[in-house]
């Protein structure tokens, strides 16, 4: 070989040697920079905590009371499925402690009672024996434990999480993730170099990408630092990111940032992320108390998690998901084959209907437009704040269902009705829904619906403004009784009579000609009759003596919207109120007087524990209270006897008042001694609904209040307290004056004292 040859190959390795020294430094200095960049990145988003810093919305706390049939196993599923765990844990919301037939709940600085003293809870025979504060030992009758959490992020995506710790993390439910998507995960370093070469070789063969190499770590690298899309270059970093995670967590941690933030399809208007909400969500159970079934059918929807999310509706799919994990952990020695059989025979229970809160869309959505007017939106979804509200979880379960069954109710009536209309192939109109419930003695919302489905509309009808109908006529003879209290002429009592017969008013230069629903009329009839009947005629009639004028400032100062005109149309509720806004007014007759302004936010406080709201009950003197009692009297009768009797012939017992509402749409409104609610039934376009609120209203209402009544916290249902000032006497029905012995029909009324009748009947004498 010639110098100038030799001299060529020195020159030509030298190039080389400085090239691949420069790609070597190069490619050392970019693994060097992204380990920096990717571990202030994994050092800001992963500093100890298991979910996403997001502001999080709670319901009410939940109460539970000694004699309450719960059993010390399914009040610790409870505590735990709201983020108490047996030892203590940096995120946990606090600790149980459990013996044979006792619990100590124990709250920390992050749980809705920080700062606050625990609770001793015994059972005996599957319920509360005795509640006693701990640790001073105090017994109590009830007590309120942690609320359950509504929705996990607050912002434009809604999702819903419930951590678990992976030291409480069933095994198999663990043996099945990994069979699933990763069955070398506690031996590889973060990738998996077998997992590769087999995702490979089956793209080949199928000449296809249908194969995926991802492993946990590596998701959880890409869950949170990466997007999903598939490109080589996010490949080569998720990869990196998941090498580093490796060596700055153990596995156990990395598994459990897995199972709590991967995503598991989306339950009703929530996304689902985590193992412990997808067990609520999918089997409305906590997650250790799975069956094999279950635990495969969680873990198999991984992979394609929105094709299972209505699982429900498309059984076969979940059997696919449940199956294919069943044969993994069979092929992977987890369990045997006669397990599998067993459990492919075990129906997988998938819930049916709403999700959590049932419907909470609407109301969380009150929540957020309220906050947005004192914090920016970026704040809400940064700082973790923890938003208390005054959402019954049980009760919004029930208003829910009766929505449901009712609407159903609604459904079969208008089928019948526009009949003619499927035959023409035209579309049968759908009707929309609202109900709304509170404590009618602090104003707090307790359930509330909007609609019938908030993932097709998120119009809130709670909020949206119609005309009552006759659900606004107790307040026209509300403002009649109080001509009693001013000595004003004329005095109208619940005996005082009208004419109840077809009648053209005049006003302003113009007629208004009324007609009773059904054209039916009855004649000369009490103030009392009149309302229990809600007769149109009759209520005008009482409207124009107390006069409309005055009508309109009493129910301006019952907290009703300016814009009501005083004209005879007002009688009948013919100007636009929100089913909000009604059940506030309600709230002076529930609530002897006092108005309650509506309620949704207990309190905020910030991740640092600051608390940054705090709100109290606003309450309003607004009415006499003798002349509250003297409404929510007649409004009981109106149950018992009047256009709101469906109410009892459907099975509710309960002391309660009431009152139907026929406009456009279908209204029912009452209460009882603890619960106020709000029914309203129509359509979007304001056509008119057909059917009375006695017929779609009304059972809805019913509907709910009985399940209500079976609630611990809405159970013990009082008869109305009459006021004092208030009397009641025994009055003949023909004359309604004092009966006497001789009078066939006797009844008791009552009266704002001093205004009750003096004589005795002579109609009826004596036949001695």
């Amino acid at each position: 070989m010639d110098k100038k040859t030799r001299g060529f190959r020195i020159s030509f390795l030298h190039v080389f040697l400085a090239i691949a020294g420069v790609i070597i430094l190069t490619v050392l200095g970019g693994l060097v920079f992204y380990y920096h960049r990717f571990s202030v990145m994994i050092e800001q988003r992963l500093s100890g905590n298991l979910v996403r810093t997001e502001s999080r919305i709670f319901a009410a706390p939940k109460r539970i009371s000694v004699g309450q049939p719960i059993s010390q196993e399914e009040l610790a599923a409870y505590l735990q499925s709201n983020g108490y765990t047996n030892s203590k844990v940096a995120d946990s919301v606090g600790q149980i402690h459990t013996t044979a037939s006792s619990m100590e709940i124990s709250p920390s600085a992050n749980s809705y009672f920080a700062g606050k003293n625990g609770l001793m809870v015994d059972f005996s025979r599957r319920r509360i024996a005795q509640i006693r504060a701990w640790p001073s030992g105090n017994r109590l009758i009830s007590a309120d434990i942690e609320p359950e959490m509504i929705s996990g992020l607050f912002g434009t995506t809604r999702e819903k999480r419930r951590p678990v710790a992976y030291a409480e993390f069933p095994r198999p439910l663990l043996n099945a993730i990994l069979s699933a998507e990763d069955k070398r995960f506690f031996e590889h370093p973060g990738f998996d170099p077998i997992r590769i070469l087999g995702a490979t070789v089956a793209d080949l063969r199928s000449r296809e990408k249908s194969q995926g190499a991802s492993t946990i770590t590596m998701q959880v690298a890409r869950s949170f630092f990466f997007s999903t899309r598939r490109e080589w270059r996010r490949k080569v970093k998720e990869t990196y990111m998941a090498l580093i995670l490796e060596k700055r967590f153990t596995k156990e941690r990395i598994f459990e940032l897995y199972a709590n933030e991967v995503y598991l399809g989306n339950r009703g208007s929530f996304a689902i992320h985590g193992f412990g909400e997808a067990a609520q969500a999918y089997f409305g159970t906590d997650v250790r108390e799975l069956n094999l079934g279950q635990i495969c059918f969680l873990a198999g929807i991984i992979r394609a998690p929105n094709r299972y999310s209505s699982a429900e509706r498309k059984p076969e799919r979940a059997a696919e998901a449940r199956d294919r994990v069943l044969l993994a952990m069979q092929d992977n020695g987890y369990i045997s084959k006669e397990q599998v059989q067993e459990a492919k025979k075990m129906p997988l229970h998938i819930v049916s209907g709403t999700y959590g809160a049932g419907r909470a869309g609407y109301f969380v959505d009150m929540v957020k437009d309220d906050l947005l007017d004192q914090f920016a939106e970026q704040e809400l979804n940064s700082r973790n704040f923890r938003i208390y509200t005054t959402l019954d979880v049980e009760l919004q379960q029930a208003a829910a269902a009766a929505v449901d069954w009712g609407m159903k109710n609604v459904d079969l009536q208008l089928a019948k009705k526009y009949a003619l209309w499927k035959k023409r192939g035209e579309a049968v109109p759908f009707p929309q829904v609202a109900l709304v419930a509170m404590n009618p003695h602090t104003g707090e919302i307790k359930a509330l619906v909007g609609g019938r489905d908030y993932a097709n509309s998120q119009l809130n009808h709670a909020l949206s403004r119609r005309q009552p109908g006759s659900a606004f006529k107790p307040f026209v003879y509300a403002a009649a009784f109080e001509n009693a209290l001013d000595e004003r002429d004329p005095v109208l009592l619940p005996t005082s009579t009208v004419v109840d017969e077809p009648t053209t008013f005049y006003f302003d230069n113009k007629e208004y000609t009324p007609n009773n629903y059904g054209q039916e009329y009855y004649g000369t009839v009490t103030l009392r009759d009149a309302l229990v009947h809600s007769l149109n005629v009759a209520t005008v009639q009482v409207a124009q003596q107390v006069g409309y004028g005055r009508i309109v400032k009493f129910a301006q100062r019952l907290g009703f919207d300016s814009d009501i005109k005083p004209t005879p149309a007002l009688a009948l509720g013919a100007y636009e109120m929100a089913p909000l806004e009604i059940l506030a007014g309600y709230t002076a007759f529930a609530n002897y007087g006092t108005r309650c302004e509506p309620t949704f936010l207990q309190k905020v406080v910030s991740g640092a524990g600051d608390l940054l709201e705090n709100n109290k009950p606003m309450r309003k003197e607004v009415l006499d209270p003798r002349v509250s009692y003297l409404v929510t009297n007649i409004l009981e009768d109106v149950l018992n006897r009047g256009t709101g009797a469906g109410v009892r012939s459907r099975g509710f017992r309960f002391p309660a008042a009431g009152k139907t509402g026929t406009s456009f749409d279908g209204w029912f409104v009452g209460y009882t001694t603890n619960l106020l609610c709000v029914v309203w039934v129509g359509f979007d376009d304001n056509r008119e609904l057909g059917l009375s609120g006695a017929t779609s209203a009304g059972p809805i209402w019913t509907e709910f209040m009985k399940r209500a009544s079976m609630l611990p916290g809405f159970s013990n249902i009082q008869a109305f307290e009459r006021p004092e000032g208030v009397v009641s006497v025994s009055i003949d029905s023909e004359t309604q004056m004092l009966a006497t012995p001789e009078c066939p029909n006797v009844r008791e009324e009552v009266f704002i004292a001093g205004t009750e009748p003096t004589e005795f009947c002579t109609a009826h004498p004596s036949r001695e």
